[in-house]
């Protein structure tokens, strides 16, 4: 659906961020930057310009450390920590010395220096293919402008005294915006920019709040007091409704609702089909921060740990002790269900500056992953180190990311028996029956999956990669964005014999790419025979509910039929007609 303007009506198309519809009056946070005018300034000058700029950051430190404070009390500490990277950009001793030095060097204004220090490196992080490396775009541009604020004495609208229900609207929300929200003033917002992976959706997401980002033009075309209809499930947002639009979503907010009502209760029972047939649903984490949602809705266990964030947004690398603790705290918050950490997943557009990784015209087929860490098996046998000990507190397993061939496999077993040794000789004990897997995200590992399983304990499908390398897809790229089909019928075969191949040599079978989660994939993905299904933690109930909705002679009839279509949208079709006769009330 395209952006129409039909008489006063407006409907936009964005990025769901965060599940839910939300209708009210709109609060639209002003965007226009303070106007910052280039005036030269004298020798004289420069000592109280760095005079000011110092003032500024203190002052700004103190306002994020307050927010923490109120993040920690009210929500949790784990939702403070993303203020971490904010401190950090305060601390950075390259990001102050170049606007000091460009300060004395070219004698402007701090203010003036400050605005085009921050524009150069929002540029240098926009070229980044990484996405959650161009979401940290916010988190420089909300410290920038916060210092800037103290700098001229200017106020930010605040969100915590709204004094009725609205839906908030801007060009871009900082995580601070989104952790003062109250669900009792803020019924949902919407942004022109950001993405599924930002501070802020994360933030939504963990305090239920409809969301949608990237509309580009919402702040634009909505004025204060526009009626707004948010559908933060397909990523629509309409202004001014007209009355019979109005109207169906109200009908459908009450669905929504009801439906939303049913699955609550689904969060303490299994995943399992009509006639009993049981698979585990379980939740993909970026931190520990998102624990408790995994808890709340009901997920069975953690089937992707991203351990590569707790690497950046940083100055250091992570000591042994300090990832202990880290992953000791995860495995006990989630006895006595399993946690699959992924061994860290850097290099290439992944990186911290300790470790001087080059930067690679392709990254993501480049120098990163389970190819970097067997390059540094220093820092790898750290990060296995820690994993092992912390295994004895809970359920853990690890898997390795990004497994191209056998040797690489075998190199990283190695290595692994080599840390277990020399934690035996340190008599430090940890669990000997640790499994171990690898992630199936590259067509040449499809393809020989019959030989990969017999060297580990079970598969994890990363069909984000496998889609885009098996199509030679790239997913950031808009002009062949629309390629990029999961229902493809060569993906659907790759996965057919990933998991045959996996159930012949007695081993079981995760999913943790985006397609486990999409909820029309379910009764397709059940059939083909999949063991696990690794999603974000909000979608976990209504995937429990079409999996209990059904037979699994039913799943199991509908893949035979899918693997028989000659083209994604014959597919989709079919899978939309069948998924409405399980379960009418889903949203497809």
């Amino acid at each position: 659906m395209g952006n129409e303007i039909n008489r006063e009506e407006i409907t936009l198309k964005g990025i769901p961020a965060s599940p839910g519809i939300a209708m009210g009056p709109a609060f639209l946070i002003e965007t226009e930057e303070p106007a910052v005018h280039r005036r030269q300034i004298s020798d004289e000058e420069i000592p109280n310009e760095i005079s000011r700029f110092e003032d500024a950051l203190i002052q700004t430190r103190k306002e994020i450390l307050e927010i923490q404070k109120k993040i920690s009390e009210e929500m949790s500490s784990e939702h403070a920590e993303i203020f971490n990277a904010h401190l950090l950009v305060l601390e950075d001793k390259m990001f102050l010395e170049e606007v000091i030095s460009r300060l004395r060097k070219e004698k402007f204004t701090v203010e003036y220096i400050l605005v085009d220090v921050i524009k150069k490196y929002i540029k240098v992080f926009s070229r980044m293919d990484d996405e959650y490396l161009k979401e940290r775009i916010s988190d420089i541009d909300d410290v920038g402008k916060r210092i800037l604020r103290h700098l001229i004495g200017q106020q930010r609208q605040d969100l915590t005294k709204l004094k009725e229900k609205v839906i908030v609207v801007a060009y871009n929300l900082s995580p601070s915006d989104t952790a003062l929200m109250h669900k009792e003033s803020v019924l949902g917002f919407v942004t022109d920019i950001g993405g599924r992976t930002s501070h802020t959706a994360i933030m939504a997401k963990s305090l239920e709040i409809p969301a949608v980002v990237g509309l580009e033009k919402v702040s634009r075309w909505v004025k204060n007091g526009d009626y707004l209809i948010v559908n933060g499930n397909e990523g629509i947002v309409i202004i001014n409704p007209r009355e019979e639009t109005l109207k169906k979503y109200q009908e459908e907010l009450l669905r929504f609702e009801e439906f939303t009502r049913r699955l609550e209760g689904l969060r303490d029972l299994p995943a399992e089909t009509l006639d009993g047939y049981r698979v585990k649903i379980v939740a993909n984490i970026e931190s520990p921060q998102e624990i408790p949602s995994v808890l709340a809705h009901g997920a069975f266990g953690i089937g992707l740990y991203r351990t590569e964030y707790f690497y950046m947004n940083r100055k250091d690398l992570p000591s042994e002790e300090e990832q202990y603790a880290a992953y000791r705290r995860v495995a006990i918050q989630m006895a006595p269900h399993s946690v699959t950490i992924r061994t860290l997943d850097l290099g290439g557009d992944k990186f911290v500056s300790q470790l001087d990784i080059p930067y690679e015209i392709n990254p993501f087929m480049g120098w990163r992953a389970i190819r970097f860490c067997l390059a540094r098996p220093d820092i790898f046998k750290t990060q296995l180190s820690a994993i092992l000990r912390a295994s004895l507190d809970g359920k853990l397993r690890l898997m390795y990311p990004l497994i191209s061939g056998i040797e690489e496999l075998q190199q990283a077993n190695r290595i692994l028996r080599e840390v277990k040794e020399d934690l035996r000789k340190r008599n430090i004990c940890f669990d000997e029956n640790l499994e171990v897997g690898a992630m199936i995200e590259v067509p040449s590992a499809a393809m020989i999956s019959d030989i990969l399983a017999k060297e580990v304990d079970f598969f994890s499908i990363g069909t984000n990669d496998l889609i885009q390398y098996s199509l030679a897809v790239d997913r950031v790229n808009e002009k062949i964005a629309y390629l990029y089909e999961p229902a493809h019928p060569a993906i659907l075969r790759i996965i057919k014999n990933i998991i045959d191949s996996a159930h012949s040599e007695g081993i079981w079978v995760g999913m943790c790419g985006e397609m486990a989660g999409e909820v029309l994939f379910i009764p397709l993905l059940l059939g083909l025979g999949l063991d696990e299904f690794s999603v974000s933690p909000v979608t976990v109930p209504e995937i429990k509910q079409v999996i209990r909705s059904m037979t699994i002679s039913q799943a199991k009839e509908i893949a035979r039929e899918c693997l028989t279509f000659s083209t994604s949208e014959e597919i989709l079709k079919f899978l939309r007609l069948k998924l409405k006769e399980i379960v009418p009330e889903v949203i497809v």
